[in-house]
């Protein structure tokens, strides 16, 4: 790990349009992955970023390639930035919209599920960035629509979430239209031996940057965690949480599951009324944005929401992070509690377990390398003892597949042909046929 000694963005070679910008957005101290980052991505060698979600990992690639960005006649883009999912190509055009202020920088994103011809359109008209997701980019340089020719920087953010959900094919067939001569910056939360595999094959000799130990949870991030047997008695619990919590208070709910988040919401819908919303990969486009941005303005105080999603939501101030259910997978849990405790305020992050979550809790606290810590679960608190279907455990009988009886007098299983479908293709016979007719064979003529 590279060491950090603070200092200010005066201090790094920026150019002046971004000096100006972060003045606006009131940033004077860039974070660790910014600062550490920052001179290796200027040597334009190729880079792994590792830091944990909310550290500033989107600015700490975007100075540096704003940086070394020129002006070019060329209407195709030079910067290509790879994310896994819609929610994080709205962010991170944001983000360059919001440092670019001052410069003429054309910024586009593209993403399945919106319109390709549209997209396309937008493209051909020029741009200097190109954010998308890795099909819709695949599908728009294979169409024609976008020359990757130019590109001099490729950036893959989460690159772990982004192998995970099987984006490998698309990433190979976006390299092969890309020039060989380009700089790579990879970043990711962790950094697992898959991930690691893939980067040795595609990466020349790349740096490795890293602002804390991957699977350290956030420090300003105060965990603790409930037993809970059972869906309803969560339920329960949830509801009484919330009423405990501010009104102003910003709850984001995790759940594993799109059915299992649905279930939810109808079950706290009623006592939240209108401040409850519910986000995953099952709605509508639109609905995902609008709902975000109400929770990003507090009309909604107490959003539900699936892992698939976690590291797409770019919502400041969120006070609480309530994990419904544990992660099957350990590093989804450091993305989860990392929504909250950002941009040096403390955050909270409540854990509900049931009995089958022990050996999934066991490989969280091996990644944290620190026990989670228990509260009691209030008195005045009445747990449900109802299983709801999903949960009833399964009844299974051991031995041999039972095998049902034949039916007697069953009977042949098809029947004969009528006289009117058992012709069969013969062979025409004039001859024969005129024989039959006239009895005798009739001749042709001589003209």
């Amino acid at each position: 790990m590279q060491k950090y000694i603070s200092m200010t963005f005066r201090e790094l070679n920026l150019k002046k349009p971004l000096w100006k910008a972060l003045d606006d957005l009131g940033y004077h101290t860039p974070t660790t992955i910014q600062a550490v980052g920052f001179n290796v991505m200027m040597s334009g060698k190729d880079t792994i970023g590792i830091a944990q979600t909310g550290t500033g990992k989107t600015f700490a690639y975007l100075l540096p390639c704003l940086c070394m960005w020129q002006f070019s006649k060329e209407p195709h883009p030079q910067i290509l930035i790879i994310v896994p999912t819609r929610e994080l190509v709205a962010q991170v055009v944001s983000e360059v919209e919001k440092l670019s202020t001052y410069m003429n920088v054309a910024v586009g994103g593209v993403y399945g599920g919106a319109n390709m011809n549209t997209q396309a359109s937008m493209v051909l008209q020029g741009l200097d960035i190109l954010v998308g997701t890795p099909g819709r980019i695949r599908d728009l340089a294979a169409s024609g629509s976008l020359q990757l020719k130019h590109i001099k920087k490729v950036v893959i953010d989460e690159v772990d979430e982004t192998l995970s959900l099987g984006f490998r094919p698309q990433l190979l067939q976006i390299f092969d239209f890309l020039p060989a001569k380009r700089q790579h910056m990879v970043f990711s939360a962790t950094l697992s031996e898959e991930v690691s595999l893939f980067l040795d094959d595609y990466l020349i000799t790349p740096v490795r940057v890293e602002a804390a130990r991957a699977g350290l949870p956030i420090d300003k991030i105060d965990q603790t965690g409930y037993r809970v047997p059972n869906f309803l008695s969560k339920v329960v619990l949830l509801r009484h949480l919330i009423q405990q919590t501010e009104a102003n208070s910003k709850i984001l709910v995790f759940v594993s599951s799109r059915s299992l988040a649905d279930m939810l919401f109808e079950e706290m819908e009623a006592g939240l009324t209108d401040t409850l919303g519910v986000i995953h990969s099952n709605k509508a486009q639109n609905f995902r944005f609008d709902t975000v941005q109400k929770f990003q303005s507090g009309t909604i105080r107490v959003l539900i929401a699936t892992d698939l999603i976690s590291r797409g939501i770019d919502v400041t101030d969120v006070t609480h992070v309530i994990n419904f259910d544990v992660p099957e997978i350990p590093e989804n849990y450091i993305h989860r509690i990392g929504r909250t405790g950002r941009a040096d305020k403390n955050g909270s992050a409540i854990t509900f377990i049931a009995e089958k979550d022990e050996e999934a809790l066991r490989s969280i606290q091996e990644l944290m390398q620190q026990d989670l810590s228990f509260s009691k679960v209030p008195q005045e608190i009445a747990f449900i003892d109802e299983l709801l279907e999903f949960e009833k455990p399964k009844i299974v009988i051991p031995g041999k597949t039972l095998k049902l009886p034949q039916r007697e007098n069953s009977g042949d299983a098809f029947h004969d042909k009528k006289a009117k479908n058992k012709k069969v293709n013969v062979r025409y016979n004039h001859k024969k046929a005129m024989q039959e007719k006239y009895g005798k064979p009739k001749k042709k003529r001589k003209k």
